[in-house]
């Protein structure tokens, strides 16, 4: 009786892929409020910001970009957890790839997090060198 129980509610877990594929389609479709949270109750996501990145659907990246602002604001103490991921995600094969995490980098602002994004001012795609020295130059502002 007691496997049956075992064996079933591990059958009703939730894959991390599965719970990576929810996370985006609900930051696609705007439901911010509910990442945030899950974000608060679960700081393991943060290792997940540059998979979250690597959608290529617009809505999701501009989600994560919207959950970083949310984050920062209201729970700041967890955020650096992320930039091990979006560090990774600067050295991604896509040049938006590594846009996306130099603006998330950005809006965490912390001292490593700016230090990171000055690694790509000569990124050898236009746009991203781009990205970094604007968010750069706003830093010195």
């Amino acid at each position: 009786m007691e496997s049956e129980i075992n064996q079933e509610s591990r059958s009703s877990e939730v894959s991390d892929d599965e719970l990576l594929k929810v996370m985006s389609d609900f930051l696609e479709m705007g439901y911010v409020d509910n990442i945030v949270a899950m974000f608060k109750q679960e700081p393991r996501y943060y290792q997940w910001v540059g998979q979250l990145l690597e959608d290529e659907r617009f809505a999701v990246r501009l989600g994560v970009s919207v959950l970083f602002e949310y984050l920062v604001a209201d729970h700041p103490t967890d955020v650096h957890l992320a930039v091990p991921s979006l560090k990774k995600a600067l050295q991604h094969q896509t040049a938006w790839v590594r846009g996306e995490a130099a603006s998330v980098l950005a809006i965490i602002a912390t001292d490593e997090a700016i230090d990171l994004v000055k690694t790509v001012v000569d990124d050898p795609a236009p746009e991203v060198a781009a990205v970094a020295r604007d968010i750069l130059s706003e830093e010195n502002e």
